[in-house]
């Protein structure tokens, strides 16, 4: 019998046949689950409601950059089949933030620590690679135009129609894995067995991409291809709005105007859309060529959170990304956390030892008959996968709600926080206590965007390193305040009494207290004086 655990037994085993694993979804979760299951021994069928992918025109209409960092790359270095290096080639490194102000004036705020870096990367070319990637493999069906109509997951069993010839499919699995995104069938046939928790909550906001084509078509040299620095993603922060940019390879940049749906309805005309950039985006026109078409042209799409639980059924269905945790795309971590939850579920398959044979005789049609004598009850047939299945949904969601949580916070933090003094403030705050106590005290985003530790993790610690680094600033402001006056008083008295020059007395005070000050103190004071510099202007 073989495992996904390594093991090995030297007694003779019965008759096994490989397990099947039914993925409902060929977009980026369900094609690296596919990759996964394939490597793992398993016979992987895909079922996807759209055409495939990659015989259909190119359009950058609907596709939103995707930014990839440490846990979506960590996911793909878990398969043999993926070659992340090459693939990160294809990718754009972003450092920092580049915030843009109305006056047009640029400042930019670096994301990691020690030069950590996220990446922007299209999403349909990396659907495509790992599409192919999957395709390769011999164990891989890939079924296209199938929409899910009906099932009955606690047998693992699913009819679909294939709208090519307009006729029912039906298909049974010893697993089957929902990947089909924020408005999921398989979430859908799972709310009643798996008496499900649901809260999906649409926000009064909606996105609309924009483009910025290359400076020049086809240039070699960075500064001839981009019209903005391209290892940053820009921000026009506009506080209950914002506009953002990510670079492609090319040269072009992915704009997304995220705003409310009120905002976005009032602007009828040409001349609402210049008025209406000329004085929030005026550095950007001259970028946008197209704004007018594609401004008026292009869908809005809605903006949704979607938080349910458990992720399974037994031991015979579960669900994985969108379809378990829809998230607005605000921290960059929907594909990441998506990316994750394959990479965990096999932590947990392993874990847990689930092999990927049957070693019953019986055909996987009769059991999922005898399943259906007591409808809406699972049979387990699976005891270790079912266990599997139950620790996975049960660790997975405290840390996707979290995550969930997190992206609906930084929309304000990207639209209206990052040109507050306040903020910048005590971000140079935790940033010096994260220098002088690494490992003990680390910011949020460097929590969540260059770590695997688990997202429910990086709000504790996130936040407490947060409040702490505002108490520095307001008991610093305060301190700061008393001790002038105190360094004032007592520069007035000993000028009294020594008569010496006021400047040889200002040295002489200063002088003691650099002399007691530690090289780490001296640096936090130098980061504190400098960030009530900034929250005092």
């Amino acid at each position: 019998m073989s495992s996904l655990s390594k093991s090995s037994s030297p007694t003779k085993q019965p008759a096994t046949t490989p397990k099947t694993v039914v993925i409902v979804g060929a977009g980026l979760v369900g094609a690296l689950a596919a990759v996964y299951f394939a490597e793992a021994g398993w016979n992987v069928r895909v079922y996807e409601m759209r055409k495939d992918l990659r015989k259909e025109k190119y359009s950058r209409v609907r596709s939103i950059n995707l930014a990839l960092s440490h846990r979506g790359i960590e996911a793909l270095r878990g398969v043999r089949g993926v070659d992340v290096d090459k693939l990160m080639k294809l990718a754009v490194p972003m450092r920092a933030r580049m915030i843009h102000d109305r006056a047009g004036m640029q400042s930019s705020q670096p994301y990691g620590m020690h030069g950590e870096c996220i990446y922007s990367i299209d999403r349909r070319m990396l659907n495509e690679v790992l599409l192919d990637i999957a395709d390769a493999h011999p164990g891989v069906s890939l079924h296209f135009e199938h929409e899910v109509q009906s099932a009955q997951l606690e047998a693992g069993k699913l009819v679909l129609v294939d709208r090519t010839i307009r006729e029912p499919v039906t298909v049974v699995a010893d697993l089957v894995v929902g990947a089909d995104g924020a408005h999921s069938a398989i979430r859908r046939e799972l709310l009643r067995p798996a008496r499900m928790f649901f809260q999906q909550e649409y926000i009064d906001h909606a996105y609309l991409e924009l483009t910025i084509p290359p400076k020049t078509e086809g240039a070699k040299r960075e500064d001839d291809r981009f019209h903005l620095q391209p290892n940053h993603l820009h921000i026009w922060p506009r506080g209950s709005y914002m506009m953002i940019a990510l670079a492609n390879p090319d040269g072009s940049f992915t704009c997304t105007l995220f705003a409310p749906w009120a905002l976005l309805e009032a602007v009828q005309t040409p001349a609402d859309l210049r008025a209406l950039f000329h004085r929030e985006f005026a550095d950007a026109i001259p970028l946008l060529p197209d704004l007018e078409a594609e401004f008026f042209g292009n869908p809005r799409g809605p903006l949704m959170s979607i938080k349910c639980g458990p992720y399974h059924l037994g031991d015979r269905a579960v669900i994985l990304g969108d379809a378990a945790h829809a998230m607005v795309p605000f921290f960059g971590q929907g594909m990441n956390c998506g990316f994750e939850d394959v990479r965990v579920l096999f932590e947990h398959l392993r874990k847990h030892a689930v092999t990927n044979t049957r070693t019953h005789s019986v055909a996987l049609e009769t059991a999922a008959a005898d399943a259906v004598a007591v409808p809406g009850t699972p049979v387990i047939r699976d005891r270790a996968q079912a266990a599997a299945l139950a620790s996975y949904s049960a660790t997975r969601h405290p840390d996707a709600v979290a995550m969930c949580d997190l992206a609906m916070d930084n929309y304000i933090e990207m639209r209206s926080s990052v040109a507050s003094k306040w903020f910048l403030a005590q971000r140079a705050v935790e940033r010096a206590l994260s220098r002088a106590f690494p490992g003990r005290a680390t910011p949020l985003y460097t929590l969540v965007a260059f770590t695997s530790t688990p997202y429910a993790q990086c709000i504790a610690r996130g936040h407490a390193l947060r409040r702490t680094a505002a108490r520095i600033l307001v008991t610093g402001g305060l301190a700061s305040l008393a001790s002038a006056i105190a360094a004032v008083a007592w520069i007035v008295q000993a000028r009294r009494r020594s008569g010496a020059p006021l400047p040889a007395i200002v040295a002489s005070a200063l002088a003691g207290v650099v002399g007691a000050a530690t090289a780490p103190r001296q640096a936090l004071v130098a980061v504190l004086e400098g960030a009530l510099r900034v929250v005092r202007g």
